[in-house]
């Protein structure tokens, strides 16, 4: 039998879901055993549920192709086949927080992409090069749950992975205000550019709710924990926009900082190459070597060339220089689906594993 411990993806047909099982494809320590997915997927072999929209750009993996799809609704059903689960269900938000609290209390822990418990005040919200400690939260919220050995963690928004990493190795020069401008790829909203023909040549300058966790979320991870809560830092004021543009995958951010101590240009990107964490010292499998790098050609970073950098778990920054208002600016680039999704939810399950919160069941 093997030793890999058994995975359930809830919301397996969808992209992020499709993203979770390419991803999970020869992991070294996870393997995905059961798909759950909506009550009209259920019952039908993965490969008919999806049938032709597979929007991966590599090939459904064979080993998940005959899995029998389970209803996601059925939890007990679900949570006996797995020793943990990655959710990226699509329902209402107060679905998903019952649907994950549900999972969670059949000793299940969920690792989330979903945005419903990021503000739960005893669920960690975890990148895990910046604040890993978080996860010890997860004693508070078991006791709240009634539960051993189930809980629910999650990723942030895909939006600010391209410049909340960059100002966290800044941290020593006390970044205190930030204008970002995000443009936005369309596998953030789940679709490709045969399902949404009409953002060809276009630009939309909406995105519901994106603005909201991008100015707030990079403060809950910065934040700490108290009182059995994770309490938000509030010394760094943050204001975004967010615009949605013609790129299949990667968020490019725009990004403007005022700093209390004042830094060189050197002493910046040498804190950007030197930044790591906990994944580069434990070598987690999905983490990157160097989690950023700096750019210097002045037409770099680009989606084209950049955005697969380190697997998609890297972060690009580039175009760095003194701004006649605010103090320095730059342009950051990430994989919204990998880092940005997928991955940093796999890389936090990683995590959880070696801080010894996933075991087997």
């Amino acid at each position: 039998m093997s030793e890999k411990l058994k995975v359930g993806i809830l919301g397996g047909t969808g992209m992020v879901g499709q993203r979770f099982i390419s991803l999970l494809e020869n992991h070294p320590w996870f393997e995905v055993t059961t798909i759950a997915a909506s009550p009209r997927s259920a019952g039908q072999r993965y490969e008919d549920a999806v049938g032709g929209r597979w929007k991966m750009d590599t090939p459904m993996p064979a080993a998940v192709k005959d899995i029998v799809v389970k209803n996601v609704n059925e939890v007990e059903e679900v949570a006996k086949e797995v020793d943990f689960v990655f959710s990226a269900v699509d329902m209402s938000k107060d679905e998903i927080k019952a649907i994950e609290e549900a999972y969670a209390k059949t000793e299940t822990p969920v690792v989330s992409n979903n945005s419903a418990h990021r503000w739960t005040p005893d669920v960690p919200m975890v990148v895990p090069e910046i604040n890993p400690e978080h996860m010890a939260v997860i004693e508070f919220q078991k006791k709240r749950l009634g539960t051993t050995r189930g809980f629910v963690a999650v990723k942030p928004n895909c939006s600010i992975q391209s410049y909340a990493p960059v100002l966290t190795a800044w941290k020593e020069f006390e970044p205190y205000e930030v204008v970002a401008t995000t443009y936005q790829a369309i596998s953030g909203a789940g679709k490709t550019f045969k399902d949404w023909p009409e953002m060809e040549g276009n630009i939309i300058p909406f995105i519901s709710g994106e603005e909201e966790k991008s100015e707030k979320e990079p403060l809950r991870i910065w934040g700490e924990i108290k009182d059995g809560v994770i309490v938000p830092a509030d010394n760094v004021k943050i204001t975004c926009q967010c615009i949605r543009v013609p790129v299949l995958n990667g968020h490019t951010a725009a990004v403007f900082v005022k700093f209390k101590k004042q830094p060189t240009k050197q002493q910046l990107i040498d804190a950007l190459n030197n930044f790591s964490g906990v994944p580069q010292e434990l070598k987690l499998p999905s983490a990157p070597k160097q989690f950023i790098r700096y750019m210097e050609e002045d037409n770099r970073p680009q989606v084209s060339l950049d955005v697969d950098y380190e697997n998609g778990m890297g972060i690009n920054v580039g175009r760095l220089r003194e701004d006649s208002i605010y103090d320095w600016k730059f342009v950051g680039l990430s994989h919204n689906t990998v880092r940005g999704a997928a991955g940093g939810a796999v890389l936090c399950a990683e995590l959880l594993k070696a801080q010894g919160y996933i075991t087997k069941k």
